[in-house]
């Protein structure tokens, strides 16, 4: 009966409180609210962005907001038919003030995990190099095809346009980073790779890097499937 008195006071004490506790949950915390790329990485900015891909209005609409604080600049695209067909992707042309190596076309859940990559992590990590981040190198992102290019087995990320594979970054003070060249070093640019491939692993479902296997060995997969898979 005791037991019973005190799990009736306890309901009653979050009933009462539980509109103030909602008014004050601190950004990427809050189940209810609408998600931001500047919300931090947790395990409710996990949940929401799995949320986001079963609903591609609300995605873009979020993206939308995203390109309204210049942290992404980037164009709808038509759907894409065929044997890799794309429903509601769109094309990344920067993330802010930082360029890409070239366009490449993303899911709107990609867009999204990329920009709070960019932006909370490949960003910050370059300030603390003394300089400024201006530049990110892919080899692409769509790519209708099976993993590994096997002539049989499950399509690739890559052919739902939910993976980017980064090779690089390049500095304002000139310095460039290669993925293949600099991730054994034992210097600025290494521990740069180290640390943002480290960050992404909070941002996308998969991050395979150089560690993986000989195939990642020059890239970043950063990829929507799995929940925190780090290799």
């Amino acid at each position: 009966m005791r037991g019973l008195l005190v799990s009736l006071i306890i309901l009653g004490g979050l009933i009462v409180f539980a509109p103030w506790l909602l008014r004050h949950l601190p950004p990427g915390y809050d189940p209810f609210s609408t998600l931001s790329v500047d919300d931090p990485p947790t395990f409710v900015t996990r949940y929401k962005l799995r949320q986001l891909a079963s609903n591609p209005e609300e995605c873009l609409t979020v993206l939308a907001q995203a390109q309204e604080k210049g942290r992404i600049t980037f164009s709808a695209v038509n759907d894409v038919k065929g044997q890799c067909p794309l429903s509601s992707p769109v094309r990344v042309q920067r993330f802010g003030a930082v360029g890409l190596s070239t366009s490449f076309l993303a899911s709107c859940p990609l867009a999204l995990s990329s920009t709070m990559f960019v932006m909370q992590s490949a960003i910050p990590q370059a300030s603390l190099l003394g300089t400024s981040l201006i530049r990110i190198d892919h080899v692409g992102s769509y790519a209708c095809r099976n993993i590994y290019h096997r002539p049989e087995g499950r399509l690739s990320e890559h052919a739902t346009a939910d993976a980017v594979d980064i090779v690089g970054f390049r500095l304002a003070d000139g310095r460039q980073i290669s993925v293949l060249n600099q991730w054994p070093e034992n210097n600025e640019r290494g521990d740069y790779l180290r640390a943002t491939f480290r960050d992404s692993c909070r941002f996308f479902g998969n991050s395979l890097g150089p560690e993986y296997n000989a195939a990642h060995a020059n890239h970043f997969h950063l990829g929507m499937r799995g929940f925190g898979v780090c290799r």
